[in-house]
């Protein structure tokens, strides 16, 4: 008989963290150029002063490499190290191949194993989920885990719901074999049946044209007719992702806290997925955070970036000092799907 020998269980941790942010920058006042609205009530409602928009000649992969590399070199690692590439995203435009695969190749990291993960906001806590489970199941030495978006290609300028929210950006961290525990159990869920309060407005099949040609977006409208119509632009029921998330994130994220034995006045920092600034107010409040936690705030200047918004926050917080080495960190991604997911880790 042949024997299915297990590696042995090993701990995980988080060894470095690296981000991309474009470096152009889209105040209040120019989303105002494309909707009737304000600085006042952009900020008023949501919290977002400024958003980063990459270049049009910037993708996914591009932004994800750099976050990578970063990543990798504070964990003082190479693309050589790297035993697994998982890449949650929304935004890449191509069905097939997935963009981890190219990041992998970019990095040196092949012949790692490289896939993306969809599951909107949330999908980085996915992916960390994933990649500590790989470290301690013995699949991989060290996973590196992105979260990268660039929403300004699905973001609708005259949707007066939307247009001032979406933003571009990738963050990454490194996930490698520990000692003691570093990433607590992962608390996760979805709800399908809420699937249409976020969603792409139209199919990737709802773009072929009568020729059976992709009808592609221009700046001008008129130089594809009806065509620009059916663009997979962003769209979602704000009202109700707003009560969903106030409502029942807090609990997930309590729950997280609980399956990690740990409280509220253990964390050092609280990073939520960055959609709204009213949103972790409510959240802050129901958790009971005491004031010396440290609650990451990256929507102010960088909008939301959905899959890179947790990642990107953490790597500030650590940047500028909010987040000591080794300190806890809670982390909780929720949205399209409706999905969420949130752990507790141990920060490099």
């Amino acid at each position: 008989m042949t024997a299915l020998t297990a590696a042995p269980t090993r701990e995980a941790r988080i060894l470095g963290v690296g981000a991309h942010r474009p470096p152009r920058v889209i105040d209040n006042e120019e989303v105002c150029t494309w909707i009737d609205s304000s600085d006042e009530w952009i900020q008023q409602r949501t919290g977002i002063r400024t958003r980063r928009w990459a270049a049009p000649d910037v993708s996914v992969v591009d932004m994800s490499e750099d976050a990578g590399a970063k990543a990798l070199a504070a964990a003082g690692l190479t693309g050589s190290d790297v035993d697994a590439v998982v890449l949650a995203t929304v935004s890449y435009p191509f069905q097939t191949p997935a963009a981890a695969a190219v990041v992998a190749h970019r990095l040196g990291a092949t012949p790692a194993a490289a896939f993306d993960v969809s599951a909107g906001c949330a999908g980085f806590c996915h992916g960390v989920a994933l990649g500590s489970d790989l470290v301690r199941g013995g699949t991989a030495r060290n996973v590196l885990v992105i979260g990268a978006e660039k929403l300004s290609d699905f973001t609708d300028q005259h949707d007066r719901s939307t247009a001032f929210l979406f933003a571009d950006g990738a963050g990454a961290v490194v996930i490698g074999a520990s000692d003691e525990p570093g990433i607590g159990p992962t608390v996760w869920g979805s709800d399908g049946g809420q699937a249409d309060l976020i969603k792409s407005k139209f199919s990737w099949l709802d773009l072929r044209s009568s020729s059976g040609d992709a009808a592609l977006a221009a700046e001008d409208p008129a130089e594809v007719g009806e065509d620009v119509e059916r663009w997979p632009f962003l769209e979602q029921q704000g009202q109700s992702v707003f009560r969903w998330a106030v409502w029942q994130m807090a609990p997930v994220a309590q729950a997280a806290m609980d399956a990690a034995g740990v409280t509220a006045e253990d964390l050092d920092v609280f990073v939520a997925h960055q959609a709204n600034g009213r949103i972790i107010d409510a959240m802050v409040k129901q958790l009971k955070l005491p004031e010396s936690v440290h609650v990451a705030r990256d929507i102010v200047d960088m909008g939301n970036t959905s899959a890179a918004s947790v990642p990107l926050a953490m790597e500030r917080a650590v940047a500028d000092g909010h987040a000591p080495s080794g300190g806890l960190a809670l982390l909780i991604g929720y949205g399209a799907g409706l999905s969420y997911a949130a752990q507790v880790v141990r920060l490099p």
